[in-house]
């Protein structure tokens, strides 16, 4: 891809991968401009995303972000709380966070997901004025909805292994079967 492709992605939008009843809706703060490109979520391959899915044990493989349409099998969906593609989260204001929070509480209505899991602390305390919000289950409910904040995936995201990532997707895991 040339640098001239991954340009002409910024501020597009990529669909979601949703479906109503879902177990766990993920939700990522926006598309990356490879996202964008490929309309597949969570595209770039230093993403961690995709492994954590899978080591902790929501698929039984891991999957392709090209296979994305493959997560409504397994009761997940994909959306984000920025819709607009940008090189990096912090391009975005603190006013499409929020904007984007009112939004995503509207889709979360629509569609009913059990969980919504926000991947991105700060984009969820912004987005939902949270601002001493936790990683974890939070308080907060959306119609029958419970939400949980999950580390942000990006591998620029040194605070979180892949090991310690997956380890928290699995808690996730563990409490959306409980119901």
């Amino acid at each position: 891809m040339t640098p001239e492709e991954l340009a002409a992605a910024r501020d597009r939008t990529v669909p979601d991968v949703v479906a109503d009843g879902l177990r766990v809706l993920f939700c990522g703060i926006n598309p990356g401009l490879l996202t964008a490109h490929t309309g597949h979520h969570f595209a770039r391959p230093g993403n961690r995303f995709w492994p954590a899915l899978h080591a902790s044990g929501f698929t039984p493989r891991q999957l392709a972000p090209a296979e994305q349409h493959k997560l409504l099998d397994y009761g997940l969906g994909i959306t984000n709380v920025a819709p607009r593609a940008t090189a990096k989260a912090d391009e975005l204001s603190e006013e499409e966070l929020r904007e984007g929070g009112r939004a995503l509480v509207a889709k979360v209505r629509r569609y009913q997901p059990r969980w919504l899991a926000v991947a991105g602390i700060t984009a969820y305390r912004t987005a939902f004025g949270e601002r001493t919000a936790r990683i974890g289950p939070q308080e907060r409910v959306i119609g029958g909805t419970r939400i949980w904040a999950l580390p942000n995936p990006s591998g620029l995201n040194a605070h979180w292994t892949p090991h310690t990532m997956a380890e928290e997707f699995a808690r996730l895991r563990a409490a959306a079967a409980e119901g």
